[in-house]
């Protein structure tokens, strides 16, 4: 009888046993698995951009980065729980470097995509806007039209800017017939430089002359010398890269689905600029 009682007890104490183990084995893998969600990798992304864009990426009166590139990579950045966006400011002619020596992981500065870009770095497919280039000169000039107007005159323009490339392409077929002025990407004084008679034009994106001349002192010339897509900019030939650009594409698609893209540049350009149809 007592053989028997004791072996009950033991059995009791044996199932007792197994079942706390158990219960800690499984507490253990729980709480590894928890550990497991909380320690996932979200992949910091350093974004470039500039101040001196006005509406586009600039400091506001309150000393905040804000504008239309601006607050569109805060958009993709809510959408992309993989990735962790920290946004930089540069100067615009140190952009493309800054990404080629890996400072930086993505340009966001309105880069226009043309043939010279393109066989440097990688764009992502979905464009954010859509801008055509023109002449900008003084109200009262009424000689000019085309770049074949501009022949003999001083055309001010920033290095690396997609309307650079537009004019060197000109002076290379046209024996240096205009006399590009460059001026650093921070100068923002394009307006003054016009109207004060120091250049007789410059080249700009067909949104961008309400943002610079408030008080209505250039207009825009001529048939559009180019038209492109904008486009975010990444390094090439690197798969981590084509990643996220893959990753910022379908946060833009969802952008546009949802009205956001549209709604973020009639707030900060006036208009809805983000397909070519306007």
């Amino acid at each position: 009888m007592k053989k028997a009682f004791f072996l009950s007890i033991a059995i009791v104490m044996a199932l007792t046993l197994a079942g706390c183990g158990s219960n800690k084995n499984n507490a253990g893998a729980d709480a590894e698995a928890a550990s497991g969600n909380a320690s996932k990798e979200v992949t910091k992304i350093v974004v470039g951009t500039g101040t001196q864009f006005p509406n586009v990426c600039f400091i506001d009166e309150n000393g905040k980065l804000t504008g239309f590139d601006v607050e569109l990579v805060r958009e993709i950045d809510k959408r992309l729980a993989d990735y962790e966006f920290d946004i930089q400011t540069l100067e615009f002619t140190n952009l493309l470097l800054s990404l080629e020596t890996k400072k930086i992981d993505l340009v966001a500065h309105e880069m226009e995509k043309n043939p010279e870009r393109e066989q440097k770095y990688l764009f992502n497919t979905e464009p954010y806007a859509h801008w055509r280039n023109k002449i900008i000169v003084a109200k009262d000039n009424d000689s000019v039209q085309t770049l074949d107007d501009l022949k003999g005159k001083k055309v001010l323009t920033t290095a690396t800017s997609a309307q650079s490339t537009i004019l060197e392409n000109y002076n290379k077929e046209n024996n240096n017939a205009i006399e590009i002025v460059y001026q650093n990407g921070g100068a923002n004084d394009s307006v003054a430089q016009v109207t004060s008679g120091r250049v007789d034009a410059f080249l700009a994106a067909d949104f961008t002359l309400s943002l610079i001349d408030s008080k209505q002192e250039l207009k825009a010339v001529g048939p559009a010398l180019s038209e492109a897509d904008i486009l975010f900019m990444f390094r090439k030939d690197d798969p981590e890269q084509k990643k996220l650009s893959d990753a910022v594409d379908g946060a833009i698609k969802e952008l546009k689905a949802d009205g956001t893209l549209a709604k973020l540049s009639s707030e900060w350009l006036g208009n809805d600029f983000t397909s070519e149809e306007k």
